[in-house]
């Protein structure tokens, strides 16, 4: 169902899953104090507990206080970038439950830039972990539409907030750590970042135990269709995204300022899916800081 704000914070208080819009893709939210509202949120995604969550909280104050440590580049960063779609994993107040992090001493909390997601957690009252609103290591969702088609009737509130402007996740930044970690890329340069932080570190491989952050797993972001990134395949029928050249048959000419491309790239996935093609082929974007976001989401969908 689709409704109101004060419907919504509601279903949270009284330890419900609220799917909600942000400006970077849809999130299933629950009370982030409420360990056992937090337990459906795996229980409904399929989602593995060694997989943390993110925290969203309705401004920096509130954030600071789920903080055990707030260092001085999470306060820089949150002044330049919050509301907006920056995640900054820090050391966890105790009042956090395990599950939220997977166990970890961390958590990675943001502040969204959508009107909706903020009123919401401020009715509400509490802070709202929530990762994307769709079955586990499948395609994000941008519309309320995408939460309907993939979780159905097993979440309790769905708050319907028009498309997502920025389209892909957040930026994951560690700022518990000397050199600062960057978890997960996004619409956010890694050279803006470093002007804060100094030069960034890139997060060692998979080991044995909990993610260090939401999105690291090697297959996520999936469209259904099999997704081929850089070469098309020689049968079946297919739909192509170009960047360059004339998009002609089953073809979509894509944006070529990443931001652009970004935003609109779920809901192409989306719309190619539902059209039962037997894959799908994407352009190699350029591999520049600015196209990292949209980089890393293509690997980690392809087939």
């Amino acid at each position: 169902m689709s409704g109101t704000v004060a419907e919504a914070a509601a279903w949270l208080r009284r330890g419900g899953l609220v799917a909600f819009p942000t400006e970077t893709v849809y999130g299933l939210g629950a009370d982030a104090l409420n360990a056992a509202a937090v337990e459906r949120i795996f229980a409904v995604k399929g989602r593995p507990k060694t997989s943390p969550l993110i925290v969203h909280a309705d401004s920096a104050a509130m954030a600071r206080e789920l903080a055990r440590e707030w260092p001085p580049e999470a306060e820089e960063l949150a002044r330049r970038y919050w509301p907006g779609p920056l995640t900054l994993v820090v050391r966890k107040h105790p009042r956090i439950p395990g599950v939220v992090t997977a166990g970890l001493d961390t958590v990675g909390l943001r502040v969204p830039a959508h009107p909706l997601a903020q009123e919401l957690i401020r009715v509400a009252g509490l802070p709202v972990a929530a990762p994307s609103a769709n079955r586990f290591s499948q395609l994000s969702p941008t519309t309320a539409e995408h939460v309907r088609a993939s979780l159905g009737k097993d979440v309790d509130y769905i708050l319907d907030g028009g498309p997502a402007a920025v389209g892909i996740e957040s930026v994951v930044l560690s700022v518990a750590e000397k050199p600062a970690v960057l978890f997960r890329p996004g619409v956010i340069p890694a050279p803006e970042l470093e002007e804060v932080t100094g030069p960034l570190r890139q997060p060692s491989g998979a080991g044995v135990g909990p993610d260090a952050s939401p999105g690291m797993r090697p297959r996520h972001y999936r469209p259904a269709t099999p997704l081929y990134l850089g070469h098309v395949p020689a049968r079946g029928r297919g739909f192509r995204l170009l960047i360059q050249g004339a998009a002609e048959g089953a073809a979509l000419r894509m944006p070529a300022d990443p931001r652009g491309y970004a935003a609109i790239l779920y809901a192409v996935l989306h719309s190619a899916d539902g059209q039962g093609f037997d894959w799908i082929a994407v352009e190699m974007p350029p591999d520049t800081p600015a196209w990292a976001g949209v980089l890393d989401r293509l690997r980690r969908a392809a087939t």
